[in-house]
């Protein structure tokens, strides 16, 4: 079993980690996984279904306990099927938690899924796309949990 004191992982190793922790799982469900070198997209990793013979870019995202992350829209500028974000959830002593959230689901932002614009006078952020995850609205993720979506997918 591997070390779970994520807290004494820096961000980088925390998001390294997650990375491979990512591809292993899509390879361990029979997906195909193309990496490149260099992540200037937004994309981590490709995949290609066992079954359907369908490829997705993968963007991965992973915090530590709670918090927020976001891609910016211009790296994710188009809400499409085949653009994936692999979440991870990492709490110390325990295994990561692994969520494969489909792009189209900030068509419908809720309170983990959320549309920030920054289109206001003032504000200076780029546009993103973000997860907000709270012990309050965790269980808005239960639709997106990887094993669902690989039994769904294969």
């Amino acid at each position: 079993m591997p070390n779970t004191n994520w807290s004494k992982l820096n961000h980088l190793q925390l998001g390294k980690y997650a990375e491979y922790y990512a591809k292993m799982e899509f390879a361990s469900y029979g997906f195909e996984v193309y990496t490149s070198e260099v992540d200037d997209h937004g994309v981590d990793f490709i995949v290609k279904s066992p079954d359907k013979n369908e490829f997705c870019e993968v963007q991965v995202k992973s915090v530590r306990n709670y918090g927020y992350v976001f891609i910016a829209k211009s790296k994710m500028p188009e809400l499409i099927d085949n653009r994936l974000v692999c979440y991870l959830h990492f709490v110390d002593g325990q295994l990561p938690d692994v969520f494969v959230i489909p792009a189209t689901a900030w068509k419908t932002p809720n309170a983990v899924l959320v549309d920030r614009k920054y289109d206001k006078p003032g504000q200076k952020s780029a546009p993103e796309w973000g997860i907000s995850i709270s012990r309050k609205n965790y269980s808005l993720l239960d639709d997106y949990r990887a094993d669902e979506y690989f039994l769904k997918n294969k």
